[in-house]
C-alpha cells in the first residue's frame, strides 16, 4: 500500500454553527455542504472536501492538552512574510491571540478555534527539507 496524499481532516466540535463561523467567517474557508443528520458542515481548499467539522454537543469535554489525539491541523496561507502578518493582524481584531514560530521550512501563527482544538496558519519558506528533512523540525519563537 503507498498513501498518495492527505485526503481530509475532520474536527469534532461542540457547537456546528459557532464552529462554522470561525472556520468560514474568520478563517474564510468556503463552506461546500452540510450532513444536517451528523451534524457535519464541508469545507473545500480546492478538493471536493478538505476539511470538515462535526459537532458532537455542548456539553462535550475540551481536548486535552496532554491526551492523545489531534495536536493540531494546519492550514497554508502562502509563501509571503507579509501573508502571515496580515493573518496576524486580522486574527488579533477578532480577539484571537496566535503565537508565531520560525520552523525554518515554514513559518506559522498557533492559536485555538473555539473549542480549544489548535490551529496553525503558515507561509512555506524554503525547500531545504527535499535535501535535508530533518529541518522540518527546527523551532525558533517568532516577533511578528
Amino acid at each position: 500500500m503507498k498513501i498518495q496524499s492527505l485526503g481530509h481532516v475532520v474536527l469534532k466540535v461542540r457547537d456546528q454553527k459557532r464552529a462554522e463561523q470561525f472556520y468560514n467567517g474568520v478563517l474564510g474557508m468556503p463552506i461546500v455542504a452540510r450532513f444536517d443528520r451528523l451534524n457535519m458542515t464541508f469545507f473545500s481548499l480546492g478538493n471536493h472536501h478538505d476539511f470538515a467539522i462535526a459537532a458532537i454537543g455542548d456539553d462535550a469535554p475540551a481536548p486535552v492538552k496532554d491526551g492523545v489525539g489531534l495536536a493540531h491541523v494546519a492550514f497554508k496561507i502562502g509563501d509571503e512574510l507579509a501573508v502571515l502578518k496580515s493573518a496576524k493582524t486580522e486574527l488579533e481584531a477578532a480577539g484571537i491571540a496566535a503565537v508565531a514560530a520560525d520552523h525554518g521550512v515554514s513559518k506559522s501563527l498557533y492559536f485555538s478555534d473555539p473549542d480549544g482544538n489548535q490551529v496553525e496558519l503558515y507561509i512555506d519558506q524554503s525547500d531545504s527539507w527535499r535535501r535535508d528533512p530533518q529541518t522540518v523540525a527546527a523551532y525558533t519563537p517568532l516577533e511578528l
